[in-house]
Formats: structure tokens, C-alpha cells, sequence
């Protein structure tokens, strides 16, 4: 078995490459991760087999040996820091649920900030 880490991978198109660790590149397609594998993300460790294709290396029975460190987990906020933003938040999406009961649109400068912090809470929700 070969040893290596993924270098591209494109889930929807279902094909990418996997650098080897002796140097060169190996094709690997979806039909050729080991059951349970979804998907591969670049930067895992894999180990898989290889065999002679048309148009070079290709990957057999790829298995992920590693995840790749999330950068987005390492900056991500405490528990502590998160419950006080969501509940100035909740605040926030409270007034102006006020004013469109009020029949009123939120004035452009309100809007605009409320839209930068829901998008800044969202990032740090995401994995």
C-alpha cells in the first residue's frame, strides 16, 4: 500500500489527485474510496493501492489515516465569548422585529450592520 496526502479533490466532479509519498501523482476517482469515505479534503493523509491506468496511476481502495487540522476550530471563539454575541444578537433581531411589526423597514445603516454581524455569527457556527 501506498502512502500519500491529497492534493485536489472534487466531490461533485467525483475525481482529484493524491500526492505520493515517494514523489509523483496518483489520479484517484469517487468509485475507488473505501466504504464510508465520502469524500476527500486536501491536506488528508491517505494510504491506497495503485494500478497501471490508461493515463497513468490510478488510486485503488483509498482510506483516510488522517484529517487534515481545521484552522476554522483553532480561532474559533469560546462558549462563553459566543453566548454573550448571540445574545446581543437576539437583542439586535428583536428591535428590529419590532419595528417591521410597526410596519416599518429598519433604517439602512441599522439593516446593513445587523446583516455584517448575522454573517460574522454564521462563519463561526460553521465547521
Amino acid at each position: 500500500m501506498a502512502t500519500g496526502k491529497v492534493r485536489f479533490y472534487d466531490a461533485e466532479k467525483g475525481f482529484g489527485f493524491i500526492s505520493k509519498d515517494g514523489g509523483g501523482d496518483v489520479y484517484v476517482r469517487a468509485t475507488a474510496l473505501a466504504d464510508g469515505v465520502a469524500a476527500l479534503h486536501s491536506g488528508q493523509r491517505v494510504d491506497f493501492g495503485v494500478v497501471e491506468g490508461r493515463r497513468g496511476e490510478q488510486a485503488l481502495n483509498v482510506r483516510v489515516l488522517e484529517q487534515p487540522a481545521s484552522l476554522s476550530q483553532a480561532v474559533r471563539k469560546k462558549p462563553q465569548e459566543m453566548a454573550v454575541i448571540l445574545e446581543d444578537l437576539i437583542q439586535m433581531l428583536d428591535g428590529l422585529g419590532n419595528g417591521y411589526r410597526a410596519n416599518r423597514h429598519p433604517d439602512p445603516k441599522m439593516a446593513n450592520q445587523a446583516a455584517q454581524v448575522l454573517r460574522r455569527v454564521a462563519d463561526e457556527l460553521e465547521l
